[in-house]
């Protein structure tokens, strides 16, 4: 998967409220919706007035740097913004992912059932978030898992042409580290394979090794790299 490819996929299936150009800058509106919905992108050459006038028109001062953008990155860093949030992206075919699940263990549906919005709440992801994926175009859907007869995790995932990206994988507290994760990596790649995509993808924080482990473990490989700059 290219750098290009993979923020074409993450705008489809994680889109902002709102967007506008100023110069060759993406300004992006989230409405509550987090960094990724909300920060502003170089999308071709720019200067430093390019620079000005994009902060100027920002109600946040928040920037994505994505590979190649070491120009911008060490820009901003000299005007006082700090790094956040470092991320890693992983992509695999989905028939690597793939596998026969027991009906009950997890399902796709939409729109999101009650207990999945509250799993969601539960960590963090709030309505907010929730609109994120209702403004989502293409074919998607909420993934629910279930574990001793109880709903243990939820995830959201999304199509673009024929790829898949999966957002918003959250397991209760109660039952990390007990396989939830990878039901739901099984149960995206069944819907994404079912929905005609070749690859799922998804994004990390660079801190979240556990995930990370469970990534690499199930046969995913790191595609790319970004993170913000805030002031």
């Amino acid at each position: 998967m290219t750098p290009e490819t993979l923020a074409e996929v993450m705008e489809a299936t994680w889109p902002a409220a709102r967007t506008h150009d100023i110069g060759p800058f993406r300004l992006r509106e989230g409405a509550g919706g987090g960094k990724r919905v909300s920060a502003a992108s170089a999308e071709g050459a720019w200067t430093e007035a390019d620079l000005a006038a994009a902060e100027a028109a920002m109600s946040e001062q928040l920037f994505l740097i994505r590979a190649g953008d070491t120009a911008l990155d060490a820009s901003l860093a000299a005007r006082g913004y700090r790094i956040v949030d470092p991320v890693i992206a992983y992509c695999a075919p989905a028939s690597t992912l793939a596998g026969v699940l027991d009906p009950l263990a997890a399902f796709a549906h939409w729109p999101p059932l009650q207990i999945a919005c509250s799993l969601w709440a539960e960590g963090g992801i709030g309505p907010e978030r929730l609109a994120v994926m209702a403004r989502v175009k293409g074919a998607k859907a909420a993934l629910l898992a279930r574990m001793a007869d109880k709903p243990v995790g939820v995830a959201f995932v999304a199509l673009h042409g024929s790829e898949a990206m999966l957002h918003a994988l959250e397991v209760s507290h109660r039952f990390r580290r007990k396989g939830a994760g990878q039901i739901l990596l099984k149960a995206a790649a069944n819907w994404a394979m079912a929905q005609g995509a070749g690859r799922l993808s998804l994004v990390v924080t660079e801190r979240n090794v556990a995930a990370r482990t469970m990534y690499a473990r199930v046969g995913m490989e790191v595609v790319g790299q970004y993170h913000y700059r805030k002031r």
